[in-house]
């Protein structure tokens, strides 16, 4: 292939990927082979500033790879002029996807593209048998993905395990198809299944471990340098989840068994696994060491379905209509639904977050009656009701100054931020241009061209997060505005039907904020502030006849409970 005459401004992009199907063909498709051959071949013809693209251990028939997205995030921002690649089995194995690829989305940013072994090159014009090769590709992958499933089969059916082993197990150094017992963690596990035997619950063993500064299995397996995919999404090692607990105390594979095809994939195009029926498993028992013996296991497997203390129970009545619409108004965490254990008819809403309660960080309960929040919210809705009956041009304007006095200035002020976050990225986009062109005829030195360079994609990918939140702000904004008439309707439809439901609830408030109490011993005042959809928190004049909802808690202790703007505390200040 001869290249164009063509002056190049931009990044060279020379992309790599290789996946474990493909490592099975040898050196000559590895990650270190595409590199020298994607460069030799841009030095050959004088395709400047190269930046390599990779994804090692990706297979092709997915297009969500970290450096695929990467370069295509560089190619929107108009930062990549060429992409190289040694064939178009590299690109992918999807026939339609690469196509999208080769023939829409490269030739409309006006990209070059060129797979080298399969002499394509966009800038000579279309190749007819590229779309037969990127067919033979997708056979390919399906054809590897047939082998790789019956070779699964085979080797899941004889017992060898397939998954990783278990927090409590190790890979035997001499043989990887074996598990052995690591002591460390394997302690911890007994320890667990000692500590339910004894009667301690799922929370009660991640506090008990939390305090004891035990590491979660996460970041054990950091710690010992052992590669295991999944989220790390809580910063805090010692923070045991309950869940944590029961996924470890419900594991059979601590008995010594293998349990093979406890998950499946539809095909080789989707990789989300899915749960298969326990019948569907392939089971073996006594395969390597046990951590915790049968009958132990069996005895605290009866304790866990006896006490199964988090799903409903019938004699403890329905969910509360008001389940995930309560929020912690100090912290923002959800309020959980409790029922009264030596009372069923009493139930209640606490903070999730209390540090006495579930190793939160939240000081308060926030405890509410889950009867006093049902009359309060009915009371104000009523009133509301009322208000929209008697005073409809009041109510119309009132929500108008509501949503406009907020909305206006918010949406100058964000369209004003927007704007000069839009003109920033195009002057960073033309800075990067230029010292390009300044490191081209030598105004400017390799080791300051990689300095500027870095310091712009640092700004460039603040400012495309910036300008993706700002779009995500006007555009609720304007939802906000759409929807003020679908509010007044939902309070309508409530002015007929005087009853509370779920469906109701959920079309008329966004979520309601519970304060913690404050008063005397024998007389408390809490307040509660009302956010609803479409037009958040909004003040309804006081009527001459309006009382607040007070509630006897229990003997001798009342609660009064008060809208916002009547909280003293609160007079003057903004919700």
């Amino acid at each position: 292939m001869q290249s164009k005459k063509k002056t190049n401004v931009g990044i060279t992009a020379l992309y790599c990927r290789l996946s474990r199907d493909d490592g099975m063909e040898g050196e000559s498709n590895s990650i270190s082979t595409q590199k020298k051959m994607l460069k030799q071949f841009a030095k050959e013809h004088s395709l400047g500033n190269t930046r390599y693209y990779v994804d090692d251990g990706y297979t092709g028939t997915n297009f969500n790879r970290p450096g695929f997205q990467k370069m295509i995030e560089d190619i929107d921002l108009g930062y990549i002029s060429t992409v190289v690649v040694k064939d178009l089995s590299r690109l992918g194995r999807r026939y339609d996807t690469v196509g999208y690829y080769t023939d829409t989305y490269f030739p409309d940013r006006d990209v070059r593209f060129i797979a080298i072994n399969d002499n394509v090159d966009s800038d000579e014009g279309e190749n007819e048998i590229a779309p037969f090769k990127n067919i033979i590709n997708e056979w390919y992958a399906k054809d590897i993905s047939k082998k790789c499933r019956s070779s699964y089969r085979i080797r899941g059916s004889s017992g060898e395990p397939l998954s990783f082993p278990p927090y409590g197990y190790i890979k035997s150094p001499d043989d990887p198809k074996k598990w052995v017992i690591d002591p460390e963690a394997a302690d911890v596990v007994q320890d667990i299944f000692r500590m339910v035997l004894e009667g301690k619950g799922n929370e009660t063993i991640a506090h008990v471990l939390q305090e004891r500064k035990v590491i979660t299995p996460t970041y054990y397996w950091i710690q010992k340098g052992i590669r295991k995919g999944g989220k790390k999404t809580n910063p805090d090692p010692y923070r045991w989840s309950y869940t944590t607990i029961e996924h470890i105390i419900t594991k059979q594979e601590y008995c010594g068994d293998v349990i093979n095809f406890k998950t499946y994939s539809k095909s080789y195009k989707n990789k989300k696994r899915l749960d298969n029926p326990p019948e569907k498993w392939a089971v073996f028992k006594d395969v390597h060491e046990p951590i915790i013996d049968r009958e132990t296991f069996e005895l605290v497997q009866k304790v866990i379905k006896k006490n199964k203390r988090r799903h409903p129970k019938p004699e403890n009545g329905e969910k509360s209509i008001f389940a995930d619409l309560l929020c912690c108004a100090d912290c923002g965490s959800k309020l959980w639904h409790h029922t009264n254990s030596g009372n069923k008819d009493i139930h209640y809403f606490s903070c999730s977050n209390y540090v006495k309660d579930t190793r939160g960080t939240c000081n308060s309960r926030h405890y509410i009656r889950a009867d006093a929040i049902e009359e309060v919210v009915k009371q104000e809705l009523r009133r509301l009701a009322k208000y929209l009956e008697y005073h409809e041009d009041e109510f119309a304007e009132l929500l108008a100054e509501k949503t406009n006095a907020d909305m206006i200035s918010e949406q100058k002020y964000l369209e004003s931020e927007l704007n000069r976050m839009k003109v920033r990225s195009q002057t960073v986009a033309d800075l990067f241009v230029k010292i390009y062109e300044d490191n081209a005829i030598g105004k400017l030195t390799d080791e300051m061209f990689m300095q500027l360079s870095q310091k712009y994609e640092l700004e460039r990918m603040e400012l495309k997060d910036k300008i993706f939140e700002y779009k995500e702000r006007i555009a609720k904004l304007h939802e906000m505005e759409q929807n003020k008439d679908d509010f007044i309707k939902a309070i309508r439809k409530f002015m007929d039907m005087q009853i509370l439901t779920a469906p109701m609830l959920r079309e008329l408030i966004d979520h309601i904020d519970v304060y913690e109490k404050e008063g005397s011993s024998k007389h408390y005042t809490q307040r509660i502030a009302i956010y609803y959809r479409f037009v958040g928190y909004i003040e309804i004049p006081m009527e001459s006849d309006y009382e607040n909802y007070t509630a006897d808690t229990r003997q001798g202790v009342k609660v009064e409970y008060l809208p916002t703007d009547m909280f003293p505390s609160q007079r003057g200040k903004s919700a």
